[in-house]
């Protein structure tokens, strides 16, 4: 089923979602940033003005944040990491694989995401959801994996909050990460998903449907934190500053992400 969907030409924008540059390839004066793929179209726009502004480089790995952690402590050579939930960053700094506890750089919102055809309509109360499961009309509905993915657990989270946890169960298809999940959101053979806003706002994705905001307190805080690795060098250093910087800051607000307060 996951390989259909995949077949689907007309998301290559997001199938390259999934794209990771290897930690294997890390270089000194090239640093790979592990990021939780929510970030996908943000932190490829900031690496791309650090670029211009600095002439440094860096390389970007995409995937789950809990799958990031895992290879981390197995000696995955990264230098950054940017977790989609900040208490991945905690228990690496615990352990000792971080600098210090890292900076809070963003919090994220997720939403109902439905393409373009879907007998779904997307509500922020997820009301025709809920009357589309009681009539069996929801064959496949998308997102991540809650067991590593953030995201995946915030629409879990949404999903029992709304009473529709265990109507929908039989009908999910998990992504690997949100990046995947918004890939089978949109696919055709879904009815929809829960994924990203920062995903949504995208053009490559806001093309292909629709979407409704899911109300924050429907779900615990997507509070989004980063760590420099004890290997980061230099550039890694600067990557890190900079994406705390005005610049890197107005590209994330405009992907819908909220800055914390006080930075």
């Amino acid at each position: 089923m996951i390989q259909s969907f995949a077949r689907r030409t007309i998301l290559v924008a997001i199938a390259a979602l999934a794209f990771a540059t290897g930690p294997g390839a890390a270089q000194d004066d090239v640093p790979v940033v592990a990021a939780a793929s929510d970030l996908k179209f943000a932190v490829e726009e900031i690496a791309a003005a650090f670029k211009a502004d600095t002439g440094h480089e860096v390389k970007l790995s995409m995937g789950s944040t809990g799958n990031f952690a895992t290879q981390i402590r197995e000696g995955a050579p990264f230098q950054m990491f940017m977790a989609a939930d900040q208490k991945f960053i905690a228990d690496l700094h615990a352990q000792g694989f971080t600098r210090d506890e890292g900076t809070l750089y963003a919090e994220g919102r997720v939403v109902l995401m439905v393409p373009h055809g879907s007998p779904l309509k997307p509500d922020e109360a997820l009301d025709n959801l809920a009357a589309l499961l009681d009539e069996g009309k929801i064959t496949r509905f998308a997102i991540a994996n809650p067991e590593h993915a953030p995201y995946g657990l915030r629409a879990e989270e949404a999903l029992k909050h709304r009473g529709l946890w265990e109507k929908i169960q039989p009908h999910l298809v998990l992504g690997e990460n949100i990046s995947q999940a918004a890939q089978f959101a949109l696919s055709g053979n879904a009815e929809g998903g829960i994924i990203a806003y920062s995903l949504a706002l995208a053009p490559q994705v806001s093309a292909q449907g629709e979407y409704a905001l899911i109300p924050d307190d429907w779900h615990e805080p997507l509070l989004q934190r980063m760590a420099l690795l004890k290997s980061a060098g230099p550039v890694a250093e600067e990557f890190y500053a900079y994406v705390q910087s005005p610049k890197a800051r107005e590209i994330m607000v405009k992907y819908g992400f909220v800055l914390p307060e006080g930075n």
